[in-house]
């Protein structure tokens, strides 16, 4: 089955489905149908058609899909019981996460102007740490 944007019909994007695409803007590349949302036109690939535990994910608008061709049919791919995700190191990614964003939120003044705070946040940068949670800055005028 082969395509092209004025001649596609739903079913061309069937969940599972492998194409090979070419862009408008000169793109090619192959991938499976991870969906298809009609109201927005955008199709959601899973690029390579090797199985692996890393896969790109690209969100594609229809409108520039200049010609694809059908490469065959697969299983979802979204069958959890296939789907390979460490769980360890989404919940560490997670944990970092956490703790970077209270860290970010320590060093957020309370009752500061925005100017106090981007001068903060300057001299943030230049070191490595911070002796107490108490700053004290002195600017000579003359």
């Amino acid at each position: 089955m082969e395509g092209s944007s004025s001649s596609r019909s739903d079913e061309d994007f069937a969940v599972g489905c492998m194409l090979s695409i070419k862009t408008t803007l000169g793109d090619e590349f192959d991938g499976q149908v991870v969906t298809f949302d009609r109201p927005s036109n955008i199709l959601v690939l899973q690029e390579g058609l090797k199985l692996g535990p890393r896969r790109n994910i690209r969100f594609l608008k229809t409108n520039y899909i200049k010609e694809f061709s059908f490469l065959g049919q697969s299983e979802d791919p979204l069958d959890i019981k296939k789907c390979y995700i460490d769980l360890q190191s989404l919940q560490a990614r997670e944990e970092l996460a956490l703790r970077q964003a209270e860290a970010d939120a320590e060093r957020i003044g309370v009752g500061v102007t925005t100017q106090a705070q981007g001068i903060f946040d300057a001299l943030f940068k230049t070191y490595a740490h911070f002796p107490s949670s108490i700053l004290i800055v002195v600017v000579q005028l003359s």
